[in-house]
């Protein structure tokens, strides 16, 4: 299997995965949720910074279906990812040599 072919499989894989599956995420917190809930301290937690981003609490914020919601969030996380981790291995890949001189022994 050719490299790009990989890739391209393990992209829309990714995407059915973020897209599909997070549709059947459950509704139930987390484990540090319900501890916290269950001990009583859930409700003196703070607000994140990021609490009224578009994505927060893996939901799309203006769609009103909420397992559609979180299936959005989940392909837009993909996608971000795919982009600052191609751009990130972009900017540090190792570069070949312009020419033969440059591995000249001094």
């Amino acid at each position: 299997m050719s490299t790009r072919r990989f890739f391209a499989v393990a992209l829309i894989l990714s995407l059915l995965v973020a897209g599909v599956a997070s549709y059947y995420a459950s509704a139930h917190p987390d484990g540090l949720e319900y501890v916290a809930e269950q001990t009583g301290f859930l409700d003196s937690a703070k607000d994140s910074p990021t609490s009224d981003s578009p994505l927060a609490d893996y939901q799309t914020s203006g769609i009103d279906d909420a397992r559609l919601s979180g299936g959005v969030a989940g392909v837009i996380g993909v996608v971000v990812m795919l982009v600052l981790s191609t751009g990130l291995f972009w900017v540090i890949r190792r570069r070949e040599p312009r020419d033969a001189s440059d591995h000249a022994d001094a």
